[in-house]
């Protein structure tokens, strides 16, 4: 049996602005296993990123993280000031953040950005950083490993910015990577090579991951667990393979329902009718029913809870909750 690294409990994370209040993310909880890649799929503004952020305690104002614990080896990280938690960021936690374009300062060069995190968390001399360095360039793929060492990020294409933000995460050989949408505005050939070292790192140094997409490609491809999320909230949760054969949600359906798939011709993609809902307007009810083709009388007047069945497969549907069948 896999020990559990990471448990997520009832996070709440808000956004206070002006007089209203953005519950970004609303009583989420799930774990990671060691070893395991777990996927948060969902659109974008459903607090998928938002909940990335959290566990990495770098949620700045307007937001706070207003309750809840994030407990990574048993330790709740909520708990820590933030020397403790600068010793765990970085060095037992990493991220890969959104746009590789802005997450390096454009001031310093590649080099002088990864001996950083080697030299203050490694203890490790700058000569000894420098081969290490040198060492992870050579790892994730990218050839002349010095030159680049040497380069300002303004000379180097997204993919290898890329490559050099996921070097800089395993520098000090992380006990979990957060990967939030690594191949976001990379090209087809590119997204295969990124995905291909996330799987390699998960293999090399069992590894686990955090993987932050709203592509269901690559949930099928990288997952071994999924969390899909929708207006700040887990909707549904199981295993790649049950949630792929055995979808139960209405929203989990559209989302799959909208990928194109090989072989199939059809005059249009099927889309998910209407928007995500405002968060500044929540109601007492399944946030989804104004877009849910089964929405029922008690999903406008109650939000559903999230049930597991004897597989495992948790679901907040009303469908389920009153055992009715989704066709």
């Amino acid at each position: 049996m896999k020990k559990i690294l990471v448990q997520v409990k009832n996070l709440k994370t808000y956004f206070y602005v002006d007089k209203d209040v953005v519950r970004a993310v609303d009583d989420v909880s799930f774990s990671i296993n060691e070893g395991e890649v777990v996927c948060v799929v969902g659109e974008s503004g459903c607090g998928k990123s938002v909940t990335s952020l959290s566990i990495m305690r770098l949620i700045s104002d307007p937001g706070k993280i207003e309750n809840g614990e994030i407990l990574f080896r048993d330790k709740d990280l909520l708990d820590l000031n933030k020397y403790e938690m600068r010793d765990i960021r970085g060095k037992d936690i990493a991220m890969i953040f959104q746009e590789p374009m802005t997450s390096l300062n454009p001031v310093f060069t590649i080099g002088e950005q990864m001996l950083e995190p080697l030299m203050v968390h490694l203890l490790l001399s700058k000569a000894d950083a420098h081969k290490k360095a040198i060492e992870l360039i050579n790892k994730v793929g990218i050839p002349r490993a010095e030159d680049i060492f040497n380069a300002y990020p303004h000379e180097l294409s997204g993919g290898m910015l890329q490559r050099i933000m996921i070097a800089i995460a395993l520098s000090c050989e992380p006990k979990l990577l957060i990967a939030d949408e690594p191949t976001t505005a990379l090209d087809v050939t590119i997204q295969a090579q990124i995905l291909d070292i996330l799987r390699n790192i998960k293999d090399e140094f069992n590894t686990s991951i955090l993987l932050i997409t709203h592509d269901l490609g690559v949930v099928a491809e990288m997952a071994d667990y999924v969390v899909v999320m929708y207006a700040g909230k887990v909707i549904e949760e199981a295993p790649v393979l049950e949630l792929f054969k055995e979808t139960k949600h209405p929203y989990t359906k559209g989302l799959l329902k909208s990928k194109p798939i090989i072989g199939q011709r059809k005059e249009r993609l099927y889309s998910i009718q209407g928007q995500v809902p405002n968060l500044l307007d929540l109601k007492e009810s399944c946030y989804f029913s104004d877009r849910c083709e089964h929405c029922m009388e008690i999903c406008k007047n109650k939000a559903p809870k999230l049930n597991m069945d004897s597989k495992g497969h948790k679901t907040a549907c009303w469908l389920y909750e009153e055992g009715v069948q989704n066709e």
